[in-house]
């Protein structure tokens, strides 16, 4: 079963602090649909760029991309 990494892209100097606190409504909206998978997480990319993901199962990915409107999304490795 593939997993999908869904992306949301924030920049600027407090690109960093808003992608946490969009992480904290991903938790949430996993918790209200109870979802399987409940990775998400945070990574600064630069000082200017951070990202907010949370992975998905590929058969749940369309009404969450729906949903929630992800910048992007690739193929989930694990790492």
């Amino acid at each position: 079963m593939r997993r999908l990494k869904l992306i949301w892209d924030f920049r600027g100097p407090d690109s960093k602090k808003i992608a946490e606190h969009h992480e904290i409504h991903l938790k949430e909206y996993i918790l209200a649909k109870q979802l399987e998978l409940n990775i998400t997480g945070v990574s600064r990319l630069t000082d200017m760029h951070a990202i907010a993901y949370m992975v998905v199962h590929e058969e749940q990915m369309r009404p969450i991309r729906d949903a929630l409107k992800p910048h992007r999304g690739q193929i989930y490795d694990g790492v």
